[in-house]
């Protein structure tokens, strides 16, 4: 099995490196530190003490008032939220006194309903149940508020007691709908356990033939949903519970490299998408990380946004939406905050090799008035950085950080994000902020990815800066965790549960850190999904069909009646519609060893013959990608790996095209 590493190369895997030809031989890789250190957990606890004493202008929020503000929210209103969130709002709409005679009403209505069977026709059975729970949830809150019950989820199928489950799709691509059964718990678990523990299995002994058994190689399935790969380790007794501490397997706290069995429709990662898909995409990862957090037993509540003083000022203290708006103004292709990309372009160049980068406080006095100089003369270019140190530039990104009115890893799921600390098993914590990473806005999820990538450039100089992965995390791990928004456990307890509590939050700041390639990956089960998603809104009309029953039945008879794939034609001719580059089109011809990158190499080819891009005897090679459009997927960049001919098996009604990638600025604003 081909795979590919997702683990950014560790300060030791880059430190080996430079002493051998060949970067990728695990025998020069030095051994990680395996926790934290005191120095590590003092600057841990010096951080917190700074962020206490620095921060001001804030509404401040202690936790028991939070918690007696949780307490008293209405009841249900997590659960309508979280609803809503998962694209199934209508579920809990209230039951009509009497029938609308709006024949315009009543058609949005049956647009709704067929919307969310179509959402719900996707699920997995471990999913669906998660769904179901919410609702029965919702449905005990209103019942106790004496208030009419919401309509039940086999309503969508109208008279039909057909259930939303589904069972799991054995494949990445091209799953097929079954017919659904009477409940949820009727559903047979055969096919789903074998389809799993098979998959899990050979990947397993593919590991050991392959690694030999070395810990610090793994595999990381994508094709199987999370929450089924969880539901079969709890089974197998291979994953304890979360709260049964005394019985989890220790971990030694060594990272290992993450490897991904290698997909043949390549790796898609979340740029990759449209906005269309991923908002499709955000409502299953909801519903795919609440099913895997209820296996886990992990309590995930979600804080509501409070009211807090926002500061009057340019840069600091204003939401990130706002300030990006601002920015492109002045940069339309910005994506994350310009004065944020300033700040760490400085570091970039001046900082990362600086003893002590991050940990070493700079002069509170310099930095009330640098902020107070970029405030005024950031935007009009006349701010200069000459004068400027590391560490007051570094205390100035953490403080951009902390000033945000609302956190990072925003209120909806900072809670969450610091309960993957409790989950004892490496690639479930990794599963749960894969899922998390999808979930933020465009906005954080770009300002935590520049962020992040600075964090590692840090802790790959650490031979010359002293600052290694923990040393950064523990540093770092404050900086996002703690926000007077959203009340935390972070400092609860005596010194000892101090100790441990800074040790993990500081795990989940690495694991950010070293994983971040592999967290901003799209998992290949989501991207079925989303493709069977579009496949069946195509076809809406048959969900309008009462008898669902009998409508599945034939959607499934439709599935099956199709050819085999790579088995009629080994070879075939696609369509390439060229961009704006050439007004024209190209005929390829896909085998089963076509990839995209020889596609757009035969492009760049065809380009290069061209008089029109030959100037003074050299050649210009634009920056272009192979793009999927429409079919079962809004607009899709195609990974370089991407075999064409099963891309086209997958999708055969879609286009592909050949296009200009996006420009996106990653400098600041006078970089």
């Amino acid at each position: 099995m081909n795979g590919k590493p997702w683990a950014r190369p560790s300060y030791q895997d880059q430190a080996a490196a430079e002493h051998t030809q060949d970067k990728c031989t695990a025998s020069h890789q030095e051994p990680q530190q395996q926790h934290p250190d005191k120095l590590c957990l003092d600057s841990f606890w010096s951080e917190v003490e700074t962020i206490r004493s620095q921060d001001s202008g804030y509404i401040d929020l202690d936790t028991d008032s939070a918690s007696r503000d949780s307490r008293h929210s209405e009841e249900g209103e997590q659960e309508e939220q979280w609803l809503q969130d998962a694209g199934l709002s209508t579920l809990i709409r209230q039951q009509q006194q009497r029938p609308d005679r709006d024949r315009d009403r009543e058609q949005d209505r049956e647009d709704q309903d067929v919307d969310q069977a179509i959402l719900l026709s996707t699920l997995t059975r471990t999913q669906a149940a998660a769904v179901q729970r919410r609702l029965d949830s919702y449905t005990l809150s209103l019942r106790k508020r004496n208030k009419p019950p919401p309509r039940d989820v086999r309503d969508v199928f109208s008279s039909s007691p057909s259930s939303i489950a589904q069972t799991p799709l054995p494949e990445s691509h091209d799953p097929e709908p079954i017919e659904p059964s009477a409940s949820i718990s009727s559903i047979p678990e055969d096919s789903m356990e074998t389809i799993t523990k098979t998959l899990l299995q050979e990947v397993s002994l593919e590991q050991q033939q392959q690694h030999g058994g070395d810990p610090k190689e793994d595999i990381f399935i994508t094709d199987v949903a999370y929450c089924e790969q969880a539901a079969i380790l709890l089974k197998q007794a291979m994953l304890p519970p979360i709260q049964n501490n005394g019985r989890k397997r220790k971990e030694d706290g060594t990272l290992p490299r993450m490897t991904c069995p290698q997909c043949r429709l390549g790796v898609t990662r979340i740029q990759d998408l449209s906005n269309q898909d991923m908002k499709k995409v955000r409502q299953l990862a909801l519903i795919e990380m609440t099913a895997l957090c209820d296996l886990l037993e992990l309590d995930v509540k979600r804080h509501k946004t409070c009211k807090r003083k926002i500061l009057e000022s340019a840069l600091y203290g204003v939401p990130l939406a706002t300030l990006l708006e601002n920015d492109q103004k002045v940069k339309p292709t910005a994506t994350t905050p310009l004065i944020l990309q300033a700040l760490l372009s400085f570091l970039e160049k001046r900082g990362v090799d600086s003893e002590g980068i991050l940990r070493v406080p700079g002069s509170q006095s310099r930095i009330k008035k640098l902020q107070q100089d970029l405030e005024q003369n950031f935007y009009s270019g006349g701010f200069s950085w000459e004068e400027v140190s590391p560490n007051d530039a570094a205390a100035l990104v953490k403080k951009f950080i902390r000033e945000l009115p609302s956190p990072l890893l925003t209120t909806e799921h900072l809670n969450t994000f610091s309960a993957v600390r409790d989950i004892p098993e490496l690639k479930q914590k990794l599963h749960v902020l894969n899922l998390l990473i999808l979930l933020l806005p465009e906005p954080n999820r770009n300002t935590l990815k520049a962020l992040l990538e600075f964090l590692s450039k840090v802790v790959s100089r650490e031979r010359r800066n002293r600052m290694n992965l923990w040393a950064v995390s523990t540093i770092m791990a404050p900086n996002l965790f703690l926000h007077k928004a959203v009340p935390s456990r972070l400092t609860d307890g005596g010194p000892g549960v101090e100790k441990g509590q800074a040790e993990k939050a500081a795990d989940i700041m690495r694991l950010l850190i070293r994983y971040q390639d592999l967290l901003w990956t799209i998992p290949n089960f989501l991207m079925s999904q989303v493709r069977k998603l579009n496949e069946n809104r195509n076809r809406r009309y048959q969900f309008y069909d009462r008898r669902i029953k009998n409508l599945l039945r034939k959607i499934h008879q439709d599935s099956k009646d199709k050819p085999d794939k790579n088995s009629s034609e080994p070879c075939r001719t696609v369509k390439i519609q060229v961009g704006d580059l050439m007004s024209s089109t190209m005929e390829v011809q896909v085998n089963i060893s076509s990839r995209a990158s020889d596609l757009l190499a035969q492009f760049h080819r065809d380009l290069c013959s061209s008089n029109n891009t030959k100037r003074n005897g050299s050649v210009s090679h634009p920056d272009c990608a192979i793009y999927e459009v429409g079919g079962n997927i809004g607009e899709h960049c195609l990974d370089p790996e991407t075999h064409l001919l099963d891309l086209y098996n997958t999708n055969p009604s879609g286009e592909w095209v050949i296009k200009l990638k996006p420009l996106v600025t990653t400098r600041g604003l006078h970089q």
